[in-house]
């Protein structure tokens, strides 16, 4: 088919009242940075509908490109025609003949310019009639039809398209503030900053590297994340925190088997400043309850303690195979396995504590200068920017 526009639908920007032209001015902002290598495409706003016009592009990649943009509920290439009966009968045909199998059909219409002489009722059978005569094998479901044959009579002219395809739906990205992500090099942390993104927020990220403990293929690693997630989230600042002092220092002076709950500490310490630099108005987290030692309840009671900044774990009731299966679908699942260590696989105790308490936490956290500690690495940060 010859489709000359792609319509696409959103869900919950409807619920926001008097911002809904804010919501819907940034999803059309990050359309259009989306799809910036097609110049002569253009995004268009109708009465709850955005168009993309595609001019002389096929439909097909750019639809691949709109399935990662947050806030799209739905879209479907059309196409857009005179308000002409006549032409109306031979575009729905045209669809229909386009599914090559399907047999059984529906035609629902909207009439959106009641200035359009005929009424939506007659639009219907009209149609209905018209693909029945030109195809015999062809037959109406009003219940269950194979393909659904959508036409909008607009202002602008009629929309007719068949199948909707599924966009990945939640807000678009910039219109929840900014926030930040514990990026390490696993496979949990890349998705709830996945998920953060699809609930709006602008994503920053922050990773500790412990040079010469952990390679610069590591480091790697979390560069080519941070770079996958712009797929979704058009651009992301990484912090990249030289932490090798900190661990050093830990493993000198405090218990072994407090080492992972003071290491988490003292990240977070380091989070909140960087955080507060930058104006980013959350932590998010990859941990997951019970996954691993330092994710037991008195665990991360102890961690959260040192913060008063909000740390949000969307990761938190899902189990391992639920977080890979993510992880698959956006694509940082293969780049997350590849066996370069993080950090926090760095003197990793034999028998960690999981029920640490914040007493013996702050006792240990004594025999260091942590304020020392935490200015000295956030001096020495890094930070690189990743583009779409």
């Amino acid at each position: 088919m010859n489709w000359n526009v792609i319509l696409i639908r959103y869900g919950e920007l409807s619920l926001k009242g008097r911002n809904q032209k804010l919501f819907e001015d940034r999803l059309i902002r990050n359309i259009r940075e989306k799809l910036k290598d097609y110049e002569s495409v253009r995004v268009t706003r109708e009465h709850g509908r955005l168009f993309v016009e595609l001019g002389e592009h096929p439909a097909e990649p750019i639809m691949e490109l709109l399935k990662d943009v947050f806030g799209i509920v739905s879209f479907s290439p059309a196409i857009r025609i005179n308000s002409q009966i006549e032409e109306m009968e031979q575009t729905a045909a045209n669809i229909f003949s386009s599914y090559p199998g399907i047999s059984t059909f529906k035609v629902e219409s909207r009439r959106a310019d009641k200035r359009f002489p005929i009424r939506t009722g007659e639009i219907n059978p009209r149609i209905g009639s018209y693909i029945l005569d030109h195809f015999p094998h062809a037959k109406v479901d009003v219940h269950h039809p194979e393909l659904e044959i959508k036409v909008e009579v607009r202002i602008k002219g009629t929309y007719i398209y068949g199948k909707e395809t599924a966009g990945v739906g939640g807000l678009p990205v910039g219109t929840s503030g900014k926030v930040l992500l514990m990026l390490s090099g696993g496979i949990d942390s890349p998705v709830a900053g996945y998920l953060a993104l699809k609930r709006g927020v602008e994503l920053h990220a922050i990773h500790f590297h412990s040079h010469p403990f952990t390679s610069e293929r590591a480091k790697q690693k979390v560069l080519d994340l941070s770079q996958t997630l712009t797929r979704f989230g058009g651009k992301i600042r990484l912090y990249v925190v030289p932490f090798t002092h900190i661990q050093t220092e830990i493993r000198k002076h405090c218990y072994e088997n407090y080492s992972i709950t003071i290491m988490r500490r003292m990240m977070l310490r380091i989070a909140e400043k960087v955080a507060k630099q930058y104006d980013l108005k959350a932590l998010f987290t990859g941990e997951s309850l019970g996954q691993v030692a330092s994710q037991t309840l008195e665990s991360l009671q102890a961690i959260n303690d040192v913060t008063t900044i909000p740390i949000l774990r969307p990761l938190i009731s899902m189990d391992k195979t639920e977080i890979m299966q993510i992880a698959k679908k956006i694509g940082t699942y293969e780049t997350s396995i590849l066996p370069y260590e993080d950090c926090c696989t760095v003197f990793v105790p034999e028998q960690p504590k999981t029920k640490p308490t914040i007493k013996v936490c702050e006792r240990e956290e004594q025999k260091m200068e942590v304020e020392e500690l935490v200015s000295e690495a956030v001096e020495g940060i890094e930070i690189v920017d990743f583009h779409l």
